[in-house]
């Protein structure tokens, strides 16, 4: 797998938006771009520790070739190369008071929710850690890139993170979409809807995510210029689902090209573009507990909300949670009537981009509001509290991180998102019963990705 992917968003039709709409925000300074690698990480984080140590300096992160076990007989699913860390200490109801500072809205709403939950503390490991070969095309971005059409898109921007060191909103939400996961993957997965009584049926997923430079032939200058990735989803049990596949060509610019999306209904045995695959859509197999722009915790054309940037904080956000992609586990172990069993779960206090999603007049969607805590090692959301329209706390968000050292890619090992008016969630991601988790840097067909591919996965 080659790293060093040259991405670069300056197609005419997205220059001549930024023209149009006079929507451009401001490049840093050649002075401000030398703090990268400096004082701040070359993905824009504090390299320093904070006042008390509790969050320590940034040395690099966990990087191939580190002295850690390899996993013989599934090598994409990496060991936990902190094993012997033990918990630092727990949040409880009982003590809630002392730590509610460094939570979410709708992390304290979890203790309210259920008395007896509990969140284990570990040391903060900032293990998070990029190809080295991406660091200069990070520095390049932030004296290129810039947004355009509203917002809506990006222009000059090469390969990942366009904006290190953020001046908006917009521009940390954009570096969340456009980090880093390795260039090309597949997974073997479970999804697992989450009755308020505990019981569950799981819905496994094989799912591939594609940049165009790995495909065939390279980025095609014609086909390419607003896509950011492709993504192939097949759904293998239970039985009643089976068949069922998703494609998704993701565009930069969703309002100027709307996402382009198909799916094969094994019932009809038909191919049918799917434009409710975005915003508020319904997800196959998640029991309407996650909509479209869940997935990733986020994702797709950020034009329905108002953005507004709160700022930086201290907050307890899953981190290093390489216990979920144990194959010793059983999912009955992991999951429990309310949430994950925290015996299996691991919290670190880390710096992180606080940012303010409000749905614009005229705008619909089944959240009014969304709070995002992105990691700011890693540009990954990491919290999410979502409203209804009524202005109350209805659905809590948290991405479970981990490092996949071995690829340079920071992701996830699981996905919840908690309803707390009903007491169900949904937790993605989990693979510790699937005898192979992830291939990382595999080569695809530019067919693979069409909707004839689609057809003929589905027979």
């Amino acid at each position: 797998m080659n790293p060093t992917i040259n991405k670069k968003m300056t197609a005419a039709a997205l220059l001549l938006v930024s023209l149009m709409s006079g929507t451009a925000f401001a490049k840093v300074s050649e002075q401000d771009a030398a703090k990268l690698g400096d004082s701040l990480t070359p993905l824009g984080a504090v390299k320093a520790g904070n006042a008390d140590g509790s969050i320590p300096a940034w040395t690099g992160g966990l990087i191939s070739g580190a002295e850690v076990a390899k996993n013989s007989s599934d090598p994409g699913r990496p060991v936990d190369p902190f094993a012997g860390d033990k918990p630092l200490f727990e949040i409880t109801n009982a003590n809630l008071d002392q730590y509610k500072d460094k939570l979410s809205p709708g992390q304290i709403a979890m203790f309210k929710k259920y008395p007896e939950y509990r969140m284990p503390v570990y040391q903060t490991r900032r293990s998070a850690a990029y190809p080295e070969s991406l660091y200069d095309v990070v520095k390049k971005n932030a004296l290129n890139a810039e947004l355009v059409s509203g917002g809506n898109g990006v222009t000059n921007f090469d390969t990942v993170i366009p904006f290190p060191m953020p001046q908006s909103a917009l521009e940390v939400v954009w570096n969340h979409i456009t980090r880093y996961r390795g260039g090309s993957a597949i997974r073997n997965t479970t999804a697992i809807p989450v009755q308020a009584d505990g019981s569950f049926v799981p819905v496994k997923f094989t799912d591939q995510l594609v940049w165009p430079e790995f495909l065939d032939g390279g980025r095609d200058a014609q086909g390419d210029d607003n896509v950011l990735f492709y993504y192939l989803q097949q759904i293998t049990a239970p039985a009643r689902l089976t068949g069922t596949a998703l494609l998704v060509h993701e565009t930069v610019d969703q309002v100027k090209e709307a996402r382009r999306a198909w799916v094969y209904n094994a019932g009809q045995r038909r191919v049918r573009r799917a434009p409710n695959v975005a915003y508020d859509g319904p997800a196959e197999g998640t029991d309407g507990l996650r909509t479209a722009d869940n997935l990733d915790m986020y994702n797709g054309a950020p034009d329905k909300y108002e953005w507004k940037l709160i700022g930086k904080r201290e907050l307890y956000i899953p981190y290093n949670d390489y216990k979920l992609l144990d194959t010793s586990l059983k999912y009955d172990d992991i999951v429990q009537a309310g949430h994950l069993n925290p015996e299996y779960l691991r919290y670190e206090l880390h710096r992180v981009w606080e940012v303010e999603a409000t749905l614009k007049d005229g705008e619909r969607h089944i959240y009014a509001k969304r709070t995002m805590f992105l990691d700011e090692d890693t540009w990954g959301v990491s919290v999410v509290d979502h409203y209804d329209g009524r202005g109350n706390l209805w659905r809590l968000g948290e991405g479970h991180n981990v490092m996949f050292y071995d690829v340079g890619t920071p992701w996830m090992s699981a996905e919840v998102f908690h309803d707390l008016d009903s007491g169900r969630y949904l937790v993605t991601g989990l693979a510790n019963e699937e005898p192979k988790f992830m291939e990382w840097g595999s080569k695809v067909n530019r067919r693979d990705f069409s909707s004839a591919a689609l057809r003929r996965i589905g027979r």
